[in-house]
């Protein structure tokens, strides 16, 4: 039986895409693993056949942090073949295949094709038994007739999360000028509604507790049935108790339409939006479709149908051009709405963008020490948000049980928390009181 190890960076997308592709090669026999398995027992003397990465391309530094990782797996298995593939694949794929002569790239655009591989390799080990993985792999990079579609990876079985997800569209039709993705994966492509409704059955079926809605971009869903709201809506009727998480919206989807569903008990109370800004000039040179104004409508709106809910956001810092009044105001933003959490990173140039040519570059000194402000706001907005919720009951999913005394959980609102006591298996939905800043107990049910 031989082994594949699976490593993924960057998105949800990124993280459902290799869970799928994982089962696909358990279920043709092969022994899998994970990142957060390579620490296991249970794999310990472990010599992988194939490693496969699943690659990003947001920033200079998650292809950094990909290249060091290939690195690194060539080095602690000197026989195994690196398969490469994701966003990075797609923008860099000469690149990376010089790394070494192990390394493998299947472009970000075919990953699709990857459910096809598993039985491409045991047919070819079955036919031809000296053949290498190395050669099978390569074989099949070369063959371009592999089944594919841009939802072919999908699964209702979850090895390496404890909540289900579901990819119910890809790509995306705007250019933000800082953003690669539109070139890496392509126009935005919607899963027909009728699919992702029978796709989350099956999951909820499987007893999953949650199911997270994903996409590059949700605001651009569109199928027979209508937008992301119609979608969320004939979901919430054609399906029994599944919890939904959204995984992230721009700020102008955040309408008339699909907040009076937001209200309904089995949305999570937790919310990303997608903000980069909130100075005018700076969200106009980016090429985004909104104003801050609708950044804060968006979150009043949000706080008006859920009770104190989780909203976080990401902000982009050191855009070409953003001045400390641009800044100032950003932060500004940030203070008026009160997110429980800021992910801010500095901008990062990446060719083929309009930015990628843009002077007025912001020094990266000060586009760190910006970074630096907006983290520390939002670690004490996370703080006073914990606060807020001590003593209060909500509903958890177990993340980790170690079979001890202990465990970690994510509440609805999406607080980590740890429960000093016997818990649950992995993926076990559950009642908790919250005891303290990241700490729980179990309510018994």
């Amino acid at each position: 039986m031989e082994t594949v190890l699976f490593k993924t960076l960057g998105c949800k997308l990124n993280q459902i895409e290799t869970e799928s592709l994982a089962q696909a090669f358990s279920e043709a026999g092969f022994r899998v693993y994970g990142a957060e398995e390579t620490e296991d027992e249970s794999s310990m003397g472990m010599d992988p056949a194939l490693c496969i990465v699943n690659t990003c391309t947001v920033t200079g530094k998650a292809e950094q942090k990909a290249r060091r990782l290939i690195r690194l797996l060539l080095r602690s298995w000197p026989s195994t073949t690196v398969l490469v593939t994701g966003c990075y694949a797609e923008v860099e794929e000469h690149a990376i295949s010089a790394i070494d002569p192990r390394v493998l790239v299947l472009p970000g655009k075919r990953k699709n094709e990857l459910a096809s591989l598993p039985s491409f390799i045991n047919t070819a080990l079955l036919t031809r038994g000296n053949a290498d993985i190395a050669t099978i792999v390569h074989q099949f990079i070369q063959d371009t007739h592999h089944e594919a579609g841009a939802f072919r990876l999908s699964t209702d079985n979850f090895r390496f999360h404890s909540r289900a997800s579901i990819k119910i569209q890809d790509g995306c039709n705007n250019r933000c000028a800082y953003c690669r993705i539109c070139l890496a994966r392509g126009a935005s492509v919607s899963l027909p509604a009728d699919e992702v409704i029978s796709r989350i059955k099956e999951i909820e079926q499987a007893n999953w507790a949650e199911v997270v809605l994903t996409g590059v971009n949700l605001s651009q869903y569109r199928s027979g049935e209508g937008d992301f709201a119609q979608l969320l809506s004939s979901i919430l009727a054609q399906t029994k108790h599944i919890a939904i998480r959204i995984s992230s919206l721009y700020p102008d989807r955040v309408d008339s339409e699909l907040v009076p569903l937001l209200n309904n008990p089995r949305i999570r109370p937790h919310f990303h939006l997608s903000v980069q800004s909130g100075s005018e000039k700076i969200l106009s040179a980016m090429r985004r479709p909104y104003h801050n104004d609708q950044v804060l409508e968006a979150v009043h709106q949000l706080r008006l149908v859920k009770d104190d809910p989780f909203i976080a956001c990401d902000i982009i810092t050191g855009f070409p051009g953003e001045t400390d009044e641009d800044f100032d105001q950003t932060l500004q933003l940030c203070l008026k709405a009160h997110f429980a959490w800021i992910h801010a990173f500095p901008f990062s140039p990446r060719p083929g963008t309009e930015a990628w040519t843009m002077g007025n570059r912001v020094p990266e000194r000060i586009a760190g020490d910006r970074v630096k402000v907006l983290t520390d706001l939002a670690h004490a907005n996370l703080d006073a948000y914990s606060l807020r919720w001590i003593g209060k009951t909500v509903k958890a999913v177990i993340e980790k049980s170690s079979g001890q005394h202990q465990g970690q959980a994510l509440t609805e609102n999406y607080l980590t928390v740890s429960l000093d006591e016997l818990c649950p298996p992995r993926g076990t939905s559950v009642v908790v009181e919250l005891i303290d800043v990241g700490k729980a107990r179990l309510i018994p049910q």
